[in-house]
């Protein structure tokens, strides 16, 4: 039963990756349609995000109340009916009123399945599920083009998800005795005493928290503006052509994905403390190769592009998870929803603020800070960090 619940919740991240990417992919042939600017796009990712930050700012108090085994299958309801919404939107203001549902499943099956995952798997199960996510961020993407080269249309494509996505909540509605059986045998919020959820005021008091946050913001920070930005850098900066660019800006998230399969085996030799800095070190490995001073346009330049965007994906790979991961060591199993809920929603606004940030300094002064500044957010991350490892450890600092 319990290899059962493992498999759904494999499931699940999958399912969680595959609506990720699909906006990206569809909306140059979505924003022609609707007689909008293609800028837009901003708007409708915006409202994703914070209806995002909304629920998982609330994981804690719906987990609580309902169990994760719910909350999961409700969340992933709401996001099939907001791709299903998408499908047959006829506006642009009916894809924002849809963005709704959309941000806010989104956010709760996050944190409530990372948390469910933190407290009763092992750290490796944590980095191969993440993997997972990227295989599912992976599939929407080629789900939404092989509609648009079949001649279907962007709507179909959303259905299929949006079906796919529909098929995945009765799987959870018909596993939901197994999370029950899973709580009462391994802890976990089901298994909580019925207190009061946390305030921000007192999540934000407990030694470590401000911590983790900014470690949190910082690592989604680094990881979207290289996403986003990465090209941009080395067609302006390194001279790569533009085919070469996107080329190479698609192997940080094969490290990633690579990386993550990785660290799960990893993990049974290393602590999760021990998988972020070795993250942390490899990370900044790549960094300073891009800091190299290279000829532009070079082959030698093009190869070291090349190793410092696959070792920054390695580098990330393991930070993320294994910091979930290690947030009931650090704060208790009886907090650790409530701490997951603020990460995420801390990972979430890092996500919208910091490459809208990086978009400015490249426009107003140079494109060429793009390793400096992800360098100062790694720089801030591996501090946050290890004062997250001091407070956790001396439990002192905050009343």
């Amino acid at each position: 039963m319990v290899h059962l619940l493992l498999a759904v919740i494999y499931l699940s991240f999958i399912s969680l990756g595959l609506p990720d990417a699909l906006l990206g992919s569809a909306w140059p042939s979505m924003y022609g349609s609707f007689g909008v600017p293609v800028s837009y796009a901003g708007i409708i990712s915006m409202i994703i995000a914070l209806g995002t930050v909304v629920s998982s700012l609330q994981s804690d108090r719906l987990t609580r109340r309902f169990g994760t085994g719910w909350v999961t299958a409700a969340s992933v309801a709401a996001t099939a009916a907001a791709l299903l919404g998408f499908s047959l939107s006829g506006s642009f203001w009916a894809l924002c009123l849809w963005a709704v549902p959309y941000g806010l499943g989104a956010g709760s099956v996050d944190a409530s399945l990372n948390n469910y995952v933190a407290l009763h798997y092992a750290s490796r199960h944590m980095s191969w599920l993440h993997c997972m996510w990227g295989i599912g961020a992976s599939i929407g993407p080629y789900i939404m083009g092989a509609a648009l080269t079949g001649g279907y249309g962007w709507h179909m494509g959303y259905r299929a998800v949006a079906l796919l996505q529909a098929a995945l909540t009765a799987v959870l509605l018909l596993s939901l005795p197994l999370w029950k059986k899973q709580a009462k045998s391994g802890g976990g919020p089901e298994s909580v005493p019925p207190d009061r959820p946390l305030s921000l005021g007192q999540i934000f008091r407990l030694p470590g928290a401000p911590e983790v946050m900014t470690a949190f913001f910082c690592y989604c920070a680094i990881e979207q503006t290289i996403g986003l930005w990465a090209s941009s850098y080395l067609v302006l900066h390194l001279g790569l052509s533009s085919e070469a660019a996107a080329g190479f800006a698609g192997l940080f998230f094969l490290g990633v994905t690579i990386g993550r399969g990785a660290s799960g085996f990893l993990t049974l030799r290393l602590s999760d403390t021990q998988m972020v800095r070795l993250g942390t070190a490899i990370l900044a490995a790549g960094l300073a190769i891009l800091l190299l001073p290279l000829e532009t346009g070079s082959s030698l330049a093009e190869r070291a592009a090349l190793a410092a965007l696959l070792l920054a994906g390695l580098g990330c790979a393991p930070v993320y998870p294994c910091l979930i991961h290690a947030t009931p060591a650090h704060f208790g199993a009886e907090r650790s929803q409530a701490v997951i809920g603020v990460q995420m929603a801390s990972a979430y606004v890092g996500t919208c603020l910091m490459p809208f940030l990086f978009g400015l300094i490249a426009n107003h002064i140079s494109v060429a800070l793009f390793p400096f500044y992800l360098a100062a957010l790694t720089l801030v991350m591996a501090v946050m960090h290890r004062q997250l490892i001091y407070a956790s450890r001396s439990g002192t600092g905050r009343d």
